[in-house]
């Protein structure tokens, strides 16, 4: 009995060291990459021998790659979408006093920005309706009006001492009912998705504003949209009025083409695109 424990005792002893050591030829083949596979993804691939991958297919149409900015789908889209608020953008326009045109080529960029960048919204719901999107967190509204800009818009309105007031009219197109919350009625105002005026309203404001400054300055931009459309893009804060200034803006990138805000907003301006619907 003694001897059979005792042998019991030795094949137990033997098998915790043989475990032991198989645990330290592990250890010591990790420490020196003994058990690695080969570091690139292809050669990785190869020694587990896993099938190569064709990359995805481009699902852009080849149609829209490198053509003109106006035979693509988005501007399509958004000439159906003009044509449609046609009556309120001329409205606005006389209301406030600018050609109804460079409302147009001022709005175009930020349309075509939003649709080049959300392909998925744009492919489900805004090419289907012909419709234009209208912003609603940062940016407000179809032309992507930011709620300090507003807030500026209307303070040039009310004050006829500043360069940039766009003339006694302007008051009343925005004066608030009474005991109305302010930045309640102005979100409203502006992302209404069944009624752009508001929308319009207060990007007309801004051009007249910026006209108004440049024209006070000695500078007639009234004919400009690559200027007008530029400083859009950039906000009152970089307007600074002057003979030759530079055109800029936010890239867009449209059908393979890349474009920056105010040279887009311009060649739709220059466009026989709306010669009857909208003049300069």
């Amino acid at each position: 009995m003694k001897f059979f424990k005792s042998k019991i005792f030795k094949i137990i002893i033997y098998i915790f060291a043989a475990i032991g050591f198989v645990f330290t030829m592990v250890f010591i083949g990790m420490q020196f990459g003994i058990f690695n596979v080969p570091g690139s993804n292809a050669a990785r691939n190869k020694s587990l021998n896993i099938p190569k991958t064709a990359p995805p297919e481009d699902c852009t149409d080849a149609a829209e790659q490198k053509c003109d900015w106006n035979k693509t789908v988005e501007w399509d889209v958004l000439k159906t979408a003009f044509t449609k608020d046609a009556p309120i953008i001329n409205q606005v326009s006389t209301q406030v006093g600018i050609s109804p045109m460079m409302l147009v080529a001022t709005i175009s960029p930020e349309q075509i920005r939003f649709f080049t960048s959300n392909r998925e919204s744009f492919k489900k719901y805004f090419e289907p309706l012909k419709i234009l999107v209208s912003l609603s967190q940062f940016s407000l509204g179809i032309s992507g009006i930011k709620e300090d800009t507003a807030k500026q818009i209307e303070a040039y309105a009310n004050d006829p001492t500043s360069p940039f007031y766009p003339g006694a009219g302007a008051v009343a197109l925005i004066a608030y009912p009474p005991n109305v919350d302010h930045d309640t009625e102005l979100f409203n105002r502006l992302t209404d998705e069944h009624n752009h005026y508001y929308s319009y309203l207060y990007t007309a404001l801004f051009i007249k504003e910026i006209e108004s400054q440049w024209g006070n300055a000695g500078f007639d931009i009234t004919q400009q949209p690559e200027v007008i459309a530029t400083l859009f893009n950039l906000g009152f804060d970089q307007s600074v009025p002057k003979a030759n200034p530079v055109v800029s803006g936010s890239p867009i990138t449209l059908a393979g083409n890349t474009y920056i805000y105010g040279e887009l907003g311009a060649l739709v301006y220059n466009s026989n695109e709306f010669d009857m619907i909208f003049t300069r």
